[in-house]
């Protein structure tokens, strides 16, 4: 079996991991940590150096693990060095099926997204079908941004499976191009912030948010937690990379530095670009604005755009190598198709027409979901996205339930199967009786009753009893498969009633002037 060939320097490796943190995200969570800290600049810095403490603490235990184990993907060889082959067996399906391909669907759709938002801003006529939703909503929903979607997806896929090396390039440009506006907007932010006072005026004066949280800090740093996620893709190319052992600790510990020090100047920048209060009101955009004018605020989607494209390549280029991890060690379905590599491209292409598939079937659920949520039925049953998800998680273990079995399962073990499918929809056919279980609980205990949220825990207990003592001797494993869907309906039936009486008491107290405990 012909091996990956090393084809990647530092450079592509560092690009790798600034080019898959840094996405979209970026340019709006000034907004966020300002609204979280209550416009507190000097918290929300904290919030920004706390969150990058804690993703360099954890990339320095990878970058330890990545100088001693090279293999095929790093956090595959990682978890199977550390834990065990069967561990790693079930992180590389975790990757290769739901991480890889459901954030490159996402980003695809963003990339789409924001292309469309700079093309109607600077062509306001620009025609866009739309789906009948309210104006703008055709940049999210039209059969424009799913179809520009998938395009970028396909490309992404054609550029890492069929040129590796161009890919890697591909990262290299997209990451300096984002970058270009973050520093810009530091650099220039901060010069104009300190010429006119603002910068001055927003380190010492909040703005009005409303309520706040009772742990600002606390919320701003777990607000800050997306923003320095992903970085462990970039150990999918370990493989790939020249003098492994040494470049991929170095390309993680320099990447989290330009990272850390990329986020604390750009929100330090947008805030000599505009007062807290219209960075809270309407976010960086209005800095771009004042800082460049009208002409760079609106260039500012395309740039977004760019960054998300740069971070769905990246993403992909995990995708793409995500079975082939699994194969390689001889283990999931098919390895000796799906180990096989390219001569021509060096590339593992029966596992990139897998990667693709699978980011198809999430853009796919993606999409369906958005259209459920905005059908008719939906809005008269219930706004809540939750139950969308709920929908589609059944239909989707209904008719694969089966085939997820047979990735852990010898297809020969029929009877395991038979009962490891019927344990499964039984429970998914009821998870709309699980999600009022914890929103209902959580919303009563939040609103002071503990002991009415220990009492559902005590009617769950119930049920189970029941179903051992009673049910088991008679149904046998059929009866175990309805024991948390009974258990589920019976907290429901105790906490619906309960909640009643905490809204009266509630509003007894309000109307009496009590406070809430």
């Amino acid at each position: 079996m012909d091996k990956l060939q090393k084809r990647y320097g530092l450079l592509t490796a560092i690009c790798m991991v600034v080019g898959i943190v840094i996405g979209s995200g970026v340019f709006f969570k000034a907004q966020t940590i300002l609204q979280k800290t209550g416009g507190n600049m000097p918290l929300g810095i904290l919030a920004w150096i706390i969150g990058g403490v804690i993703m360099l603490t954890c990339l320095l235990a990878f970058s330890v693990m990545a100088q001693k184990f090279e293999k095929v993907n790093g956090i595959v060889d990682y978890a199977e060095a550390c834990v065990g082959s069967k561990y790693a067996y079930y992180v590389g399906w975790f990757l290769t099926i739901i991480y890889y391909p459901c954030l490159t669907s996402v980003l695809s759709w963003l990339s789409a997204r924001y292309t469309l938002v700079f093309i109607t801003s600077i062509a306001p006529d620009f025609p866009l079908l739309g789906l009948g939703a309210a104006a703008g909503a055709e940049t999210v929903l039209g059969p424009e941004c799913m179809s520009l979607a998938m395009f970028y997806m396909c490309c992404a896929y054609a550029v890492n499976a069929l040129s590796p090396k161009l890919a890697g390039k591909l990262q290299v440009s997209t990451t300096i191009i984002k970058l270009i506006p973050l520093f810009l907007m530091a650099i220039v932010g901060i010069v104009v912030g300190i010429a006119n006072g603002t910068l001055a005026n927003n380190f010492n004066t909040l703005a009005d948010v409303g309520t706040t949280s009772t742990s600002p800090l606390f919320a701003s740093v777990c607000a800050t937690a997306f923003a320095y996620e992903g970085w462990i893709i970039a150990t999918s190319i370990n493989a790939e990379l020249k003098d492994a052992k040494k470049n991929l600790p170095r390309a993680l510990v320099i990447g989290a530095i330009i990272i850390i020090a990329t986020y604390i100047f750009y929100y330090v920048g947008v805030a000599g670009g505009a007062t807290n209060q219209e960075l809270i009101d309407s976010g960086a955009t209005v800095a771009f604005i004042n800082v460049f004018g009208n002409v760079l605020g609106n260039i500012l989607n395309l740039f977004i755009a760019i960054s998300c494209i740069g971070t769905m390549n990246g993403l992909m280029l995990g995708c793409v190598r995500g079975l082939y991890s699994i194969a390689v060690r001889g283990r999931g379905p098919a390895p000796h198709v799906f180990s096989q590599i390219d001569k021509e491209t060096n590339m593992p292409h029966n596992s990139a027409i897998v990667g693709l598939l699978l980011c198809g079937f999430w853009g796919l659920y993606f999409f369906v979901l958005l259209m459920i949520e905005k059908s008719f039925l939906l809005k008269h049953l219930e706004k809540s996205r939750v139950l969308s998800h709920i929908y589609l998680i059944f239909l989707v273990m209904l008719f694969s339930a089966k085939y997820w079995m047979l990735l852990f399962i010898n297809a020969s073990e029929t009877e395991i199967i038979h009962n490891a499918v019927l344990f499964i929809l039984a429970n998914s056919g009821f998870y709309i009786a699980l999600v009022f279980v914890n929103a209902v609980r959580f919303t009563i205990q939040g609103a002071g009753f503990s002991g009415l949220a220990i009492l559902a825990g005590v009617m769950e207990m119930i049920a189970r009893a029941i179903i051992g003592v009673i049910m088991v001797p008679y149904l046998g494993f059929a009866s175990v498969c309805f024991a948390s869907p009974l258990a589920w309906i019976m907290a429901d039936c105790f906490l619906i009633p309960a909640y009643c009486h905490v809204i009266r008491k509630l509003k007894q107290r309000r109307a009496q002037g009590v406070p809430n405990m």
